[in-house]
């Protein structure tokens, strides 16, 4: 039986729902030791700044129960070397590109949006909008529905590709992915890391240089998921899940309750052959479902209610 797993995102076709998240796959090229990147649906490039960004100072990583906590800092070459360096390797690779972009205040955004939007090898623009936001006194951009509207609308008037939003967990989500539906967006990431902490109690140190960093992996995708299912029973258009999925099952509960697609980050740590294994285990599931494609199950319990 032919397996059709492609799956339509904003007009554009994905090969397959599973798309490599921003910040875990680099620019693309990182990932050639281990397999084809040109196999998943697309690639989330690593978030993009206007100019080159070193990030936190080490130790920016610590491995927990289930997870990892990160403090890399948005460390990355910037939009102009980007665009030099690595683009033109991009068009190339018979994949969809999504480049991930941020800044400290709206101006670097939409001067981002517009230099991206220019870009044969990038067909998406996501938004990381979890970034401090500087001309606000360190309020974050994402979670605070007003700023919210404010920083989408304006990107969206200057671009023409599809404007996905990359939701934080902090705040209201449901309000949050609310304003970014109401100023334009296209679609919307659901969910980024989940603030934290860990601590040396031998030497009296936090374990990463920045006191606080990001929880991903396996232990948030209860939570993910939850957050994905709330932010589609806020708005109409598409949502990808993103939140520990390190295998195809985890990445079948996103489909099922409405997600077009879901990313796969932090397990490409420990194990860069995962999005094979997830693809192989999407085709394995539908077979054993005697389904003929992916669309069979994409929403399939979303009119579902919790508990019920």
């Amino acid at each position: 039986m032919d397996i059709d797993l492609s799956t339509e995102i904003c007009g554009i076709k994905f090969k397959n729902p599973v798309l490599l998240a921003s910040g875990c796959a680099g620019y693309g090229e990182e990932f050639d030791p281990f397999f084809d990147i040109s196999i998943v649906g697309g690639v989330c490039l690593k978030g993009l700044s206007l100019n080159e960004n070193e990030g936190n100072n080490s130790p920016r990583i610590w491995e927990t129960p289930s997870g990892m906590i990160n403090a890399i800092g948005l460390q990355n070459i910037g939009v102009k070397r980007f665009l030099k360096e690595k683009a033109s390797k991009l068009r190339k690779i018979e994949t969809v590109f999504i480049a991930n972009f941020y800044g400290s205040k709206i101006d670097d955004y939409v001067e981002l949006a517009k230099i991206l939007n220019d870009e044969e090898s990038i067909k998406v623009l996501e938004m990381n909008i979890s970034c401090p936001n500087v001309q606000e006194g360190g309020i974050q951009f994402g979670s605070d529905p007003s700023l919210v509207y404010k920083i989408v609308s304006s990107c969206k008037r200057v671009v023409n590709k599809p404007l996905w939003v990359k939701l934080t967990p902090y705040g209201e989500i449901k309000k949050t992915s609310k304003s970014a539906y109401e100023a334009g967006a296209d679609a919307l990431v659901a969910i980024n890391t989940i603030p934290s902490m860990a601590i040396d109690v031998e030497n009296f140190k936090f374990r990463v240089s920045n006191k606080v960093g990001g929880l991903s992996g396996p232990a948030i995708h209860p939570i993910a998921l939850k957050m994905v299912y709330d932010v589609l029973d806020e708005v109409p258009i598409p949502v990808i899940g993103c939140g520990g999925v390190s295998k195809a099952q985890d990445g079948v509960e996103f489909l099922l309750i409405g997600a077009k697609a879901f990313q796969v980050g932090t397990s490409l740590f420990y194990n860069p052959e995962t999005p094979v294994e997830i693809i192989e285990g999407l085709k394995d599931y539908l077979q054993r479902k005697s389904l003929n494609s992916v669309s069979d199950i994409i929403g399939k319990m979303k009119n579902n209610k919790l508990g019920g």
